[in-house]
């Protein structure tokens, strides 16, 4: 069974300036976030996929993002999962995700932060997506007749890179 791996970088958040009272990890969505999410989420929702699981950062910005990727694919938002170890984890806390899958789920959608998000699409890929995926952009990859817990380096099969930048008015 073909499995499909969807990574996604949090919207653009609140800057938390130099404030030692600001931690990165409570920053919210800023207006221009909530409508990139909408958009990419809307976008998404035209090419008919349906998402077996969602996975998600646990920071803010990257669960208010994931949350409306999944109003706009008809998800429910209370099935998302939070992972604590994305945020800083690296992008061997995503490959740890990954490989720890279940094998029912098919098609996910990972919710992540910069640089890690794009460093580990490029390591399950040769794909470059220019240095850094933008906020609310989308990788699509898949992975033919292997698990899970399979998935390493260079095993991917890139489909395509979206963005709010890149992606029709419409």
């Amino acid at each position: 069974m073909n499995k499909t791996l969807y990574l996604i970088r949090h919207a653009t958040a609140e800057d938390g300036g130099n404030s030692p009272m600001f931690r990165d990890f409570d920053r919210n969505l800023t207006s221009s976030g909530i409508i990139e999410s909408a958009r990419m989420g809307k976008f998404l929702a035209a090419t008919g996929v349906k998402f077996d699981l969602i996975l998600s950062s646990a920071s803010e910005r990257t669960k208010a993002t994931a949350k409306i990727f999944a109003e706009q694919l008809d998800y429910d938002a209370d099935s998302i999962l939070i992972n604590d170890n994305i945020y800083g984890g690296g992008p061997r806390s995503y490959l740890s995700a990954v490989n720890q899958l279940d094998e029912a789920v098919n098609v996910v959608a990972i919710f992540g932060h910069n640089p890690d998000v794009t460093f580990f699409s490029e390591y399950l890929t040769r794909a470059d997506v220019g240095g850094s995926m933008d906020n609310s952009g989308v990788m699509i990859l898949s992975f033919e007749n292997i698990k899970w817990a399979e998935v390493s380096s260079k095993m991917a099969l890139f489909l395509g890179y979206y963005s709010p930048q890149n992606i029709s008015q419409s």
